[in-house]
């Protein structure tokens, strides 16, 4: 179905082949190799030491599937977050009922395609529907619920999963930085987040939300950012077969708001009908503002500056655990610092983006950004339950544990759960 769910994007929202063979099909397919290469070293029984004060014992966890897991997916890259999460929670072992975006028709019905050809309906099913459908679901009792997209609807899935008890992984958003120091690479530094920031018109999760870069460099950087914008998508990007679209007039109109009293100093030109708004640089704009206050999702960059450490932990701090952070620098005392001082679901240090194809790395946000971790074996563990199982052995049976107590067998019993003697008056 390559070339179906290509064409399907592209209905969908202008998504070009080569977005979707990178961020849509090529990930998926990749994501489905490693669980056909691991699954069957990862759901053997794993062997752990047993604790002293359990001799002679045998202790190993097992992997056992939760049950009935309800896939919530996204529309920015429906293909990619339906499929991958539902891969991982059926390498696991579960059922899993899939609800994709209402935005995304075309694609959608390439996914139930593939779903009907491979599943027993009672294996992995889909269903349709907008906010509603998805409020009925989440009214039902299941094992564990995998939800993407926004932090408000978020906090409904978790409230809503709360009534059951049901654990939950949440991939929300927020506004993921790009820092910018005085020893970074100008130019790689500009291509890079040129790149991350208008990949899929900026509707990407883990996009570059804002730059925040030290004030002796922004006027060259900038300079260099805006010809790799007309590198990657020429004069008009309007007419490029690469730039992507606004996925809905409703999300369109909030983009467009966020432009009202700004320092646009490049781009800022769209078409309502065609859903079309061209990569658009904000200068310093108020940290009160809603273009600073909110996930922007679209493809608009603020660009702010710094001069000291604390300058620019003092606009970090205004949106706390943002899904990814990117620093660019040769500094590593800087970069380290960082990483410690602001709390993030992943880090990616002079580039954007690309940690989430790394699936031995672990994919997941902290706080405001969502909870859980996914991809490669972080998914399969994800949707397993880890079972504790301890076999004992009936001899020998050693009488240290058991009443009445005394002086020594209370240094004993210290000894070996702390181990630091102390000897017990009598």
């Amino acid at each position: 179905f390559e070339e179906e769910i290509y064409e399907a994007l592209r209905k969908d929202f202008g998504k070009g082949v080569f977005e979707g063979i990178g961020s849509e099909w090529g990930m998926v397919v990749s994501a489905l190799k490693v669980q056909l290469k691991h699954l069957k070293k990862w759901s053997k029984p794993r062997w752990v030491w047993p604790s002293l004060v359990n001799f002679p014992s045998v202790a190993r966890i097992y992997y056992e599937p939760y049950g009935r897991v309800l896939v919530i997916s996204p529309w920015n890259y429906p293909f990619n977050l339906s499929m991958i999460p539902l891969i991982e929670a059926v390498a696991a072992g579960n059922t899993v009922m899939l609800k994709p975006s209402e935005y995304v028709p075309q694609t959608n019905r390439v996914i139930e395609k593939i779903l009907n050809k491979c599943f027993d309906p009672d294996h992995v099913s889909m269903i349709e529907g907008d906010a509603n459908v998805a409020r009925n679901l989440l009214e039902r009792k299941w094992d564990y619920v995998f939800f993407t997209g926004s932090t408000q609807v978020g906090k409904y899935v978790y409230q809503a999963a709360a009534k059951h008890l049901t654990p939950v992984t949440l991939e929300l958003g927020g506004k993921s930085p790009a820092i910018i120091d005085e020893t970074a690479r100008l130019e790689l530094s500009a291509k890079r987040v040129a790149w991350g920031k208008f990949l899929n018109a900026g509707q990407t999760c883990i996009a570059p939300d804002y730059v925040v870069i030290h004030r002796d460099k922004r006027d060259v950087w900038l300079e260099v950012f805006l010809k790799y914008i007309e590198k990657f998508y020429g004069k008009n990007p309007a007419e490029s077969p690469d730039y992507t679209r606004i996925i809905n007039k409703r999300n369109f109109r909030r983009l467009t708001g966020y432009l009202k009293n700004q320092d646009v100093v490049y781009g800022g030109d769209w078409d309502e009908e065609r859903l079309y708004l061209s990569p658009t640089v904000v200068l310093n704009p108020p940290l009160e503002s809603d273009l600073m206050e909110d996930e922007i999702f679209g493809p608009i960059l603020p660009v702010l500056t710094y001069e000291s450490r604390e300058e620019l932990l003092s606009i970090l701090q205004r949106n706390p655990d943002p899904l990814a952070m990117y620093i660019f620098s040769d500094n590593k005392l800087f970069i380290e610092e960082l990483i410690e001082d602001f709390p993030s679901g992943g880090v990616t240090v002079n580039d954007t983006v690309i940690h989430f194809v790394n699936s031995r790395l672990p994919f997941g946000g902290i706080g405001r950004s969502g909870m859980g971790r996914y991809h490669g074996r972080h998914g399969f563990e994800t949707f397993s339950h880890k079972r504790a199982v301890l076999k004992k052995f009936w001899q020998p049976d050693i009488p240290l544990r058991y009443p009445p107590s005394s002086p020594s067998k209370n240094a004993w019993v210290r000894f070996f759960l702390s181990g630091k003697w102390k000897k017990f008056e009598v």
